[in-house]
């Protein structure tokens, strides 16, 4: 933790430009990033005050080969890519857990109260509970804590600006209150569970995963519980390869996402899945 003045006072001088640069992998992004840092952490003190504040970050994520096969149990080659969520947070030693993303009202969650509630599916405040009411149920511990949020994650573009939110909620009661201890399996996880049950949207793991582990990675989704991921190590601009993002503001759940897992099951009823084994490219049924 450091004092949010003292932070500012670091950001201007640069003293975090090595670290700015390793996180997002572009020099070309460390001005842009010490500002928007900088930002974050005024807009925290005037939402709540002068503080000794910790900063997370959970990065979107762009699947590269595998598109959706998680739901199926198959295998995934994904990445996280260097737009990401950042939040300005500090314990405010109570039970409330106070959350503000930018351009939004504020959500307050009581983590004595993590109840499903029907009317917030679809609405953050329901992520936020899902994760609190994950993360209890594995018994990590939990107390009330501030959080401005800011992110260049793009909605609808499919860098999953939806899972990177909640793996930041888990990293953030992670490393106030449980020594960074949470893995990012478990994490993902629970952020999972939170779409999934209290966000009412019935997504894979592979989001989540991909969020929550970093990098580029390759997942083994046969047993959900106990998925297989392997770090790959590679330099995309070694093979000059480049990743276009979209900006299209689409929505799965538009498209009824329910609705494509359950034409994909009845393809596997119907025995039009091929299973190649020992493949990268398995699709289990």
């Amino acid at each position: 933790m450091i004092n949010s003045v003292k932070a500012v006072e670091n950001l201007k001088k640069g003293k975090y430009d090595s670290l700015l640069e390793e996180i997002y992998i572009d020099s070309k992004q460390i001005d842009y990033q010490r500002e928007r840092y900088i930002k974050a952490i005024k807009e925290y003190e005037i939402l709540f005050c002068q503080d000794e504040i910790s900063i997370f970050s959970a990065p979107g994520r762009s699947e590269v080969c595998g598109n959706h096969t998680d739901h199926q149990h198959g295998k995934v080659l994904a990445t996280s890519v260097n737009l990401d969520i950042i939040a300005v947070t500090a314990r405010n030693n109570s039970n409330i857990v106070k959350v503000v993303s930018s351009g939004f009202d504020m959500i307050t969650v009581d983590i004595n109260d993590l109840d499903i509630r029907e009317n917030e599916a679809g609405n953050t405040e329901s992520l936020v509970r899902g994760v609190l009411k994950g993360l209890k149920d594995r018994g990590y511990k939990l107390a009330g804590f501030n959080a401005y949020t800011t992110s260049d994650v793009l909605v609808g573009s499919g860098l999953s600006s939806s899972a990177a939110f909640e793996n930041v909620i888990g990293t953030i009661v992670s490393g106030l209150f449980n020594d960074m201890k949470i893995d990012a399996i478990t994490i993902a996880q629970i952020s999972q569970f939170a779409e999934n049950v209290y966000f009412k949207k019935p997504c894979g793991l592979m989001d989540q995963m991909a969020c929550s582990v970093g990098g580029m990675i390759n997942v083994d989704f046969k047993n959900p519980e106990k998925s297989i991921v392997n770090k790959i190590d590679v330099d995309f601009e070694k093979y000059n390869y480049s990743l276009c993002i979209v900006d299209t503001k689409g929505s799965l759940l538009s498209l009824g996402r329910g609705l494509l897992q359950c034409l994909c099951r009845l393809n596997i009823v119907f025995k039009c899945v091929i299973i190649l084994k020992n493949s990268f490219w398995a699709v289990r049924a």
